[in-house]
């Protein structure tokens, strides 16, 4: 027997190549008259992109946006758009321009119209983070949803194949951990398995020819799907684990979730039944944790948390922090589980579902 709840939120997806064109009409139909264009300095250059298109509904850019959104930043922010009068964000770039975006709202109230540029597939969630003393803390509000969210696969053209391997990457773990989560519905399970049934076919295929568009808009496709996923229901031990090892060691997030993503479900899957089928369809497997790990390998992905600049000793800590407030997780958790996990994850090795044996 099949129970569950599945709420709908509203949101407006314009998708398609050249959607950013439309920026405008997008503009005038959430009334933005105003709008504050988010980036990172790297971005400024999309971002003068949107200031051109946006005209006089720009009000000013503020391009300090970083990873893991500092709280410091975060404050800047907010005083940003006070500054500029703005009733509006724009946030043109990926999860770090997202994450600013959403802090500011979370203060502000301010519409967020999205632009993203990755995969991370923040633009459809209305979870936000905060660092703060070298921890991160999380959090959801629907004050900080985008109302609308502009896909353009051009856009991602300039993200090189190595970030979008692993943006891709982080973006399967959104659905993977939402094929299992405790308010699972089969609503998300299907956008979970075509999601990242997507992502796993296009990522080779941009890493091999980084101009193909079709690709882009598969990729693109998948991580809307998958961010979906994320707004939707809860994550598990996970996210848990990839937010301790940002949070606390400044690890990049994208590429901890591409390396933490196999040991992850080698851990759950075996008690995870209906997500370890799901998963083995949409990636044409018997061994999900495995052909994770070799999807990654294929993109040239980061094997290891070591290669991430993880040092052996901080294996201690990062296992201790991450049972402190832990997620939900369908598969009971110790200190030394977590600990082994993070081992396996620190050296690299090819997990499988013999791994992590249930006992």
């Amino acid at each position: 027997m099949i129970s569950f709840t599945y709420t709908s939120r509203p949101g407006r997806i314009v998708f398609g190549t050249g959607a950013i064109e439309r920026l405008a009409d997008e503009l005038d139909e959430l009334c933005i008259r105003r709008a504050l264009v988010l980036c990172t300095p790297e971005q400024r250059f999309l971002a003068d992109r949107v200031r051109k298109l946006a005209a006089e509904r720009c009000a000013d850019i503020f391009d300090r946006a970083v990873m893991h959104v500092p709280v410091e930043t975060a404050r800047e922010g907010v005083a940003a758009a006070l500054a500029a009068g703005a009733d509006g964000l724009v946030a043109a770039g990926g999860g770090s321009t997202l994450g600013l975006a959403k802090a500011i709202a979370l203060e502000t109230s301010l519409p967020i119209l999205a632009i993203p540029t990755t995969y991370a597939g923040s633009e459809v969630t209305p979870i936000y983070g905060v660092t703060s003393a070298s921890e991160k803390k999380t959090g959801k509000s629907f004050r900080v949803l985008p109302r609308t969210v502009i896909y353009d696969p051009c856009l991602t053209l300039t993200l090189p194949a190595s970030l979008s391997a692993t943006s891709g990457l982080n973006a399967i773990a959104h659905a993977a951990e939402g094929l299992y989560a405790q308010d699972a519905n089969p609503v998300m399970s299907l956008f979970a398995e075509e999601g990242i049934r997507s992502l796993a076919r296009a990522l080779p295929r941009i890493v091999r020819q980084p101009d193909d568009t079709a690709a882009r808009e598969t990729a693109q496709y998948g991580a809307w799907l998958c961010g979906t996923v994320l707004g939707s229901v809860g994550m598990a031990l996970h996210h848990k684990l990839c937010h301790t090892l940002g949070g606390i060691f400044n690890l990049p997030h994208a590429e901890t979730h591409a390396v933490m993503l196999p040991y992850s479900m080698a851990f759950n899957l075996p008690a995870a039944p209906d997500a370890n089928e799901r998963l083995c369809k949409a990636l044409e497997t018997q061994e999900p944790a495995a052909a994770l790990h070799d999807l990654g390998r294929s993109l040239d992905a980061p094997a290891s948390l070591g290669a991430l600049g993880l040092r052996l000793t901080d294996i201690d800590a990062a296992a201790t922090a991450a049972m402190q407030a832990p997620y939900y997780n369908p598969r009971p958790l110790s200190r030394d589980a977590v600990h082994r996990l993070l081992a396996c994850a620190f050296d690299g090795i090819r997990p499988d579902s013999r791994t992590f044996p249930i006992m």
